[in-house]
């Protein structure tokens, strides 16, 4: 009778512990949801399950819940979800730096920076110089430059540095420039100092000429770097951004994220352009690539011109409001022989392009040194002016545009000033530099621009500001619709950095990086598209952000 017993409890084990073993266990399964995967058919599913990482499956709700037993199970009660946002162009520690400065995003007048200055100095009385970010002449009635007149007046003995929003102009008072010895004009190769009707420097730095202040301003340093970084990172997940391209990072810089990342201490996985310089070059030439989990080494980025806004794009013929033609960072020569070196190496080489006579410099010489195209994805960073005989060579030379959308509801409002009718209808043209490549990757260009992808996913497809303007959309003929846009900013940006195969898509075997959204953005109307909130961002299947109630 005890062993009938114990035989029956042998079976009643065997029985219960197969059943158990059936079901695979994983670490999580979502349910419940709506799931866009962003796969070559672009489906849609209700479920997915990770294990270690990655996705395992797809599926149906109440399939995977009978197939697999999981650690955790997360009812997504309808919400939507998306593959990790992926910023295509960014600057990571620009944005860490600007969110530590004094904010002049939206000044309406330079009353108002001076102002906001005042305020700023008084909150931080401490600080050794004023470093400050994000004025725009273009907002103020006269649209002029400023000069540093008035801040000599209200702060005569502490530098002051203030960056115009595309970073591509600043202005500095008489005792930064004396600290950085700048008592004259002078011939800055690739830059400009302007001047008063004196000749004397009025405190406008272009380009290039920037340098000669910034390399005097103290850096942070160390554990000062990892907290600013922290702080930027917790922004970036928080609108869903799970993998970014840090275009154009200093040896030093690298070198800092590599540290970071190894002690664990970042978690967005960061795809870092290092900034071309000849001494950058050889040294990484030597290295080679760089990949770990989270961050990738493999880029090279050259600066070809400057910016629309600050007049130090590089354009074909005079700019339609002033007498210049803008200028290159560098001589044909340099930056041919620069592409020439890295032509030979496994980097891929990515340059920063606005003019139109910038484009098609870089372009020729991308066609001339560029072999087996599409596999070395050479990308041009903003492609924001091309002349109409330049936009094929995309295709041609198989160059990827990557675009920043939110670029042209910023630019919209003077960008035919500065071009002319004619000249404009070739700016920002996305959908025509989409129909030519078959892809765009999109980016913010933060902190020039918001680093929220839902701001440039609905420039894409409204090419309307946050207000709606201007009615019917800008040069609507260049929208791009929501499918396209959503694969600009997932799988597409992933392709542009090699790295379609682990990411930028929900599919079984894929790092498990996702975002959840409260609303649809493929449904949402066009007025409710900036104001949708994340909820949930997870990367390699591990909550990064997750919103309060």
């Amino acid at each position: 009778m005890k062993k009938f017993v114990i035989n029956l409890f042998a079976l009643f084990y065997i029985l219960t512990f197969t059943h158990c073993t059936n079901n695979k266990l994983v670490d999580l399964i979502v349910y419940n949801a709506k799931v866009y995967t962003v796969d070559s058919t672009f489906s849609v599913v209700e479920a997915f399950a990770i294990n270690n990482g990655v996705f395992v499956a797809l599926g149906n709700s109440q399939e995977l819940l009978s197939k697999y037993e999981a650690k955790e199970k997360i009812d997504a009660k309808g919400k939507f979800i998306y593959p990790g946002f992926y910023d295509a162009h960014g600057h990571f520690f620009m944005l860490a730096e600007a969110l530590d400065q004094l904010d002049l995003v939206g000044s309406t007048s330079f009353d108002e920076v001076i102002e906001r200055i005042k305020v700023y100095r008084d909150q931080n009385p401490n600080k050794k110089w004023i470093i400050g970010n994000g004025w725009d002449q273009n907002l103020w009635p006269d649209k002029k430059f400023p000069v540093k007149d008035s801040l000599d007046k209200y702060f005569p003995d502490l530098p002051i540095f203030l960056t115009r929003i595309d970073y591509h102009a600043a202005l500095a008072n008489q005792k930064a420039l004396s600290i950085s010895s700048i008592d004259s004009a002078f011939q800055v190769d690739g830059g400009l100092i302007a001047v008063n009707e004196a000749g004397l420097p009025d405190g406008i730095l272009i380009d290039n000429a920037m340098q000669l202040v910034t390399k005097h301003i103290p850096k942070p340093q160390n554990r000062e770097l990892l907290a600013m970084l922290k702080r930027a990172q917790d922004s970036l997940l928080s609108v869903g951004l799970t993998s970014i391209v840090d275009a154009g990072l200093t040896e030093n810089q690298i070198d800092a994220l590599k540290v970071f990342y190894n002690e664990d201490s970042l978690k967005i996985r960061d795809y870092a352009m290092l900034a071309a310089s000849p001494s950058g070059i050889k040294e990484y030439l030597k290295k080679g690539t760089f990949e770990s989990d989270r961050l990738t080494v493999r880029s090279f980025k050259l600066m070809a011109d400057g910016a629309l806004g600050s007049r130090g794009a590089c354009l074909l013929a005079p700019y339609q409001d002033a007498a210049t033609t803008g200028f290159l960072l560098q001589p044909i020569a340099e930056l041919e022989d620069l592409v020439k070196r890295m032509a030979n190496s496994n980097f891929q080489v990515s340059t920063h392009a606005i003019g139109d006579s910038a484009n098609r410099v870089m372009l020729d010489l991308y066609g001339k040194y560029l072999k087996k195209g599409k596999d070395r994805r050479w990308r041009i960073e903003h492609a924001q002016v091309l002349h109409p005989l330049d936009f094929s060579k995309f295709k041609e030379y198989q160059i990827i545009p990557s675009v920043q959308p939110t670029h042209a509801t910023s630019d919209m409002s003077w960008a035919e000033e500065r071009l002319g009718p004619d000249r404009v209808k070739g700016a920002y043209a996305y959908r025509n530099l989409l129909d030519q490549y078959g892809m765009l990757a999109l980016g913010s260009d933060f902190p020039v621009e918001h680093f929220n992808p839902l701001y440039g996913f609905h420039a894409a497809v409204g090419r309307v500001d946050k207000s709606g303007y201007p009615t019917g959309g800008f040069q609507m003929e260049n929208a791009i619709d929501r499918v396209q846009a959503l694969k600009g900013m997932t799988i597409w940006a992933a392709y542009s950095c090699f790295q379609d195969r682990m990411r930028g898509s929900i599919e079984k075997g894929k790092d498990a990086d996702f975002v959840m959204l409260e609303d649809d953005i493929m449904l949402a109307s066009l007025t409710q598209l900036r104001t949708i909130k994340t909820l949930w961002t997870v990367i390699a299947g591990h909550t990064e952000y997750k919103k309060k109630n």
